[in-house]
């Protein structure tokens, strides 16, 4: 992938990382019913694709991460 690309996605999984983090934080209002979606799970799937993205981005930079 390029750097553009890259950094775009990067971007955009931290976004979602946020919000999910924002959305699973609020208390539960049992008066509309059970949470239907997992914003605990979206947020660490979501972080963590993130840090492998800024690993990448950092080889693309030319910084060795690895043997």
């Amino acid at each position: 992938m390029t750097l553009n690309v890259t950094l775009a996605l990067a971007a955009a999984l931290i976004a979602v990382a946020a919000f999910a983090g924002w959305r699973g934080s609020k208390p539960p209002n049992f008066a509309n019913g059970p949470r239907l979606m997992p914003w605990r799970f979206i947020m660490v799937t979501a972080a963590a694709f993130a840090m492998f993205l800024i690993v990448h981005v950092v080889n693309l930079l030319g910084v060795q991460t690895g043997r």
